[in-house]
């Protein structure tokens, strides 16, 4: 039985993003719910999303980029 280590290194590392935001958003913005109120809950969800938003945008052209290379080692 062979094991892809990574393959697991992968999975691993997108639910370590995934919880890491769930932490962010959840934990972070209830926090700020509880103690602020819904206005400013808003408010930090809009700024959570304002600051996710170039992460993003980097995360997809470093993902178009591996496209493109691997369809050009294809040939």
């Amino acid at each position: 039985m062979t094991r892809d280590l990574r393959k697991y290194a992968r999975q691993t590392n997108v639910r370590l993003l995934a919880g890491a935001l769930l932490l962010l958003f959840v934990v972070g913005d209830g926090l700020i719910f509880v103690i602020y109120g819904k206005n400013a809950a808003v408010m930090g969800l809009l700024c959570l999303f304002a600051g996710m938003l170039p992460v993003g945008l980097i995360l997809l052209v470093l993902a178009l980029l591996e496209w493109v290379t691997k369809k050009a080692g294809r040939e």
